[in-house]
């Protein structure tokens, strides 16, 4: 007994030095890259896999977007370049969305790490570089029509070796980029964090020995399956439907697609079964496999003991189905750039599918983040890349946060600090504040969307890619939607003019300003069930309008801001 416990304990704190191992390679990546975004923003992620793509650990503040990128690429990058050629020092590097990548920005790095002479992990690490051409700067191409428009594609190569730096192939990359000195720095970083995490891999299996570090990790991965499989055991056995609707692409007026779900629980086993999601089109509203999968994952085990660790015992209980040509699961030369706006519908209805499943559990639909570069006209570049986040649905029991939206694709930090953004780019933030009622009403108040104005002190191109910005997230039993937010131009003289969600390069003029208004998330229940007091304590906060107050909860406040209690009963029974 003695001996298992001191097995289990080793395993223990072998899982937490591979998980140490990645997240200081991420910090790495954050503190050596030369991109604003990853800088300022802390957008990076690493991940430690064995040869078959198995994801043992990620980085902590990482992205499952983007380790599951890292797995799903390993296999196709021993396609290309055989374990056998591979030498100590080498690193590879690779883009292509259709073989495990996500787009063309983000870059994926590889470093085998050797035992007794042999390949038998990978650490690896990914960040969205600053630039790598396309159509606009920072790799947004919102209007894409094919993947030749998003940026230059690089199968799996070598990009180092114990040497140093192929040439040939960073070469290729500043070539093709409008800030070669960026793109070359974040390549260094990527390298730089990758090695570091190879390092502590390898002084972790000098420490325990190859045969014990591998039935550690044997261990790791089962514990991680036998828990995952425990918990779906205790969803209710059924099948549940649901489906969301993505606006529109930018370049077909009106039309909107749809991505639908099966989730299928029977015993330990859960099936998420995308069969009749909407085809793959010729505009930037595909996700790449990777990227459907980790949302479907991600919205999964939301649903399941959050304490269980993510690696590929979780994987394998999960069956993922994600039809080959959908949405979901783009064949060249369809573009990936828009990968979120899928993916991120496909979590909403696993969401809403799952919130069916186990309604103590539920969630309403959400706001999601919205993509936006703002970029020089002409050279010398400069960009700026970032998100805005809406607000997160209700949960049954609990207000939707405020302005964090659901995500699973972004970084520790992914809306950048204003002073260090300012000295960077010639901008000024004038304003980043909530939206009041923008939060769908009900028994839970959906989280609110902000409003973010960006004042321009030089020409510039603004990109954006935003969807839920059309119809508001729905609510759930009751609640209400959340309210729409949008693109805008604010002229010199004060004219506001609204921008459609996803527009490329659109001129502005030093002096305007570009407007950011992220979307609410639904409410969940009757808004005349929530109590009056927090009612009045959300309009003492800001967050919910007096006339809201009364209009959509039937709360009446006097001009004191007490509650009139017979018209609020007056109110809420008409």
């Amino acid at each position: 007994m003695t001996g298992v416990i001191a097995d289990d304990l080793t395993a223990e704190v072998l899982r937490n030095a591979l998980v140490v191992a990645a997240e200081e390679a991420s910090i790495v990546v954050v503190k050596s890259a030369y991109s604003t975004f990853i800088v300022e923003g802390s957008d990076a992620s690493a991940a430690i896999l064995d040869k078959d793509g198995r994801l043992i650990a990620h980085s902590m503040a990482t992205t499952l977007m983007n380790s599951m990128a890292l797995s799903v690429a390993v296999p196709y990058l021993l396609a290309d370049i055989p374990v056998e050629t591979m030498r100590p020092g080498d690193v590879f590097v690779t883009n292509d969305a259709y073989k495990g990548g996500i787009h063309t920005n983000d870059l994926l790095i590889f470093r085998p790490v050797f035992v007794d002479g042999t390949v038998e992990y990978f650490t690896a690490t990914l960040i969205h570089v600053s630039d790598i051409g396309g159509a606009s700067a920072g790799g947004m191409a919102s209007l894409a029509t094919e993947i030749f428009l998003e940026g230059l594609q690089l199968p799996p190569v070598r990009i180092a070796t114990a040497d140093g730096l192929e040439q040939s192939i960073t070469g290729i990359l500043a070539l093709n980029s409008r800030t070669p000195e960026k793109v070359l720095g974040d390549v260094r970083a990527l390298i730089a964090g990758a090695t570091t995490a190879a390092r502590r891999v390898e002084a972790l299996i000098e420490e325990h020995g190859a045969a014990r570090f591998a039935a550690g990790v044997e261990s790791y991965l089962s514990y991680t399956e036998a828990r995952t499989r425990a918990a779906i055991a205790e969803l209710p056995d059924g099948e549940y439907r649901s489906s969301y609707v993505i606006d529109d692409d930018g370049i077909h007026p009106g039309q909107s697609y749809t991505v639908q779900v099966a989730v299928t629980a029977e015993g330990d086993r859960l099936v998420l079964d995308f069969a009749g999601t909407d085809d793959q089109v010729a505009a930037a509203v595909n996700a790449s496999l990777s990227q459907s999968l980790a949302a479907a994952v991600f919205a999964a085990r939301c649903f399941l003991d959050p304490t269980i660790p993510m690696n590929d015992g979780c994987l394998r209980v999960l069956d993922v189905r994600l039809p080959e040509g959908s949405l979901l699961n783009a064949t060249s030369p369809y573009p990936c750039g828009g990968r979120f706006l899928p993916a991120y519908a496909a979590m909403e209805a696993v969401f809403q599918a799952m919130s069916d499943a186990v309604p103590e559990r539920a969630i309403a639909a959400s706001g999601i983040l919205q993509p936006f570069s703002i970029a020089a006209q002409q050279a010398p570049y400069w960009v700026h890349l970032a998100y805005e986040y809406g607000g997160v649905g209700a949960r049954h029991g609990k207000d939707g946060p405020d302005a964090t939206g659901v995500h699973f694709g972004l970084g520790r930090n992914s809306v950048p600090q204003v002073e260090p953004v300012e000295v960077r780019c010639p901008f000024v933030v004038e304003a980043v504040e909530y939206l009041p009622d923008s939060g769908g009403a009900g028994r839970w108040r959906g989280g609110l969307g902000t409003r973010t104005v960006f004042r321009l002190l030089a020409d510039a191109y603004v990109t954006t890619r935003g969807d839920r910005l059309r119809t508001g997230p729905p609510g759930r039993d009751g609640g209400r939607p959340g309210v729409p937010g949008g693109f805008y131009r604010l002229t010199a003289d004060g004219v506001t003019e609204r921008l459609e969600s996803k527009v490329n390069n659109e001129p502005f003029r030093a002096g305007e300003a570009f407007v950011v208004e992220t979307t609410g998330g639904g409410g969940l229940g009757d808004p005349h069930d929530r109590p009056a007091e927090a009612v009045r304590a959300d309009v003492l906060a800001g967050k919910v309008s007096r006339a809201a107050a009364e209009s959509a909860y039937g709360v009446v406040l006097g001009d004191d801001l007490e509650i009139d209690t017979a018209a609020t009963l007056a109110r809420r029974r008409s």
